[in-house]
């Protein structure tokens, strides 16, 4: 699947983020005492928001936010149980991951207004904040963004078990049952998939993951479905990766996308052949372009 490597990945490419601006840590407040990190860099209004993919957190956009920060103030962040997040309650679907954002922008003092980018499955979640700060959120940027009822509507056109979360949801319970049970053994290759950092954050980081995957085709969705029809003349920009499907299911997946776009009057979808999924890793410089368009074209509202 798509998603698998993909914590493995972007752990490789940290160290990239060496030589960038240092982002400002932010432990914001929520309610219950837990706290939500935010990294933010640069200055300048609208804010840009990066809300990573299923398994990322703040780390994962190194070629991104410098660029972006120097002409923009920009924000990324830890989902709970993910980074230096608190964990936060069950079930972690959309509507409570974009509850947590809104409350710790507002609690850590970050004023919109705002272009929200989102990475994977981190485009249901801005979408769903946008439908929270429908007069903030002046932009979106959806990057090979997933859609609400994606694995139904892919076993519709390609048969049963089309882009099935199963696979994933099977190894993050296995994970998570490993982490319940103690460290997990560092010499242990079926294992080897499970290992975060810090270790001892295993359970948390597996348990929020694991809720966020049961979460996408049933809760989350119905989110989606009861938010906003339009976006109006909102700017949104849709990223479809070239390469992340093959054949037809590349066709269906550009669909899919255009689908989201046409519900604002601004709206376009640009195909990034040459990119696969990880595009903040293939072809940072498609997701910065669009952003900075997308801001252009806020500002001209």
């Amino acid at each position: 699947m798509r998603r698998s490597h993909l914590a493995l990945l972007l752990a490789a490419l940290l160290p990239g983020c060496a030589g960038a601006s240092a982002p400002t840590d932010i432990a914001a407040r929520l309610p219950g005492g837990r706290t939500l990190n935010l990294f933010c860099a640069g200055r300048g209004a609208p804010t840009v928001i990066l809300e990573s993919g299923w398994s990322g957190d703040s780390r994962g956009w190194p070629r991104v936010m410098p660029a972006l920060a120097a002409r923009s103030r920009v924000c990324a962040y830890d989902r709970a149980g993910s980074g230096r997040s608190s964990a936060g309650p069950l079930p972690r679907d959309g509507a409570a991951i974009a509850r947590d954002l809104d409350l710790g922008l507002r609690a850590a003092g970050v004023a919109g207004p705002f272009v929200a980018v989102g990475h994977s499955t981190g485009a249901l979640y801005v979408r769903l904040f946008a439908d929270r700060r429908p007069r903030d959120v002046i932009g979106m940027v959806l990057v090979d963004g997933d859609v609400e009822h994606q694995q139904r509507r892919f076993e519709a056109a390609f048969g049963p078990g089309a882009e099935s979360f199963a696979p994933l949801i099977a190894r993050s319970a296995m994970c998570l049952a490993a982490a319940r049970a103690g460290p997990i053994p560092a010499d242990d290759k079926r294992l080897s998939v499970c290992a975060v950092d810090p270790p001892g954050a295993a359970g948390e980081r597996w348990s929020a993951r694991l809720s966020e995957l049961e979460s996408l085709s049933g809760a989350t969705s119905a989110e989606l479905d009861g938010g906003r029809a339009s976006y109006g003349a909102m700017p949104l920009i849709a990223l479809t990766a070239g390469q992340t499907f093959p054949g037809p299911a590349a066709q269906f997946w550009s669909g899919l996308h255009r689908e989201i776009a046409i519900r604002s009057t601004r709206g376009e979808e640009r195909i990034v052949a040459d990119s696969g999924h990880l595009m903040m890793v293939d072809r940072p410089d498609a997701i910065v372009g669009a952003v900075r368009d997308v801001i252009a074209a806020a500002r001209q509202r």
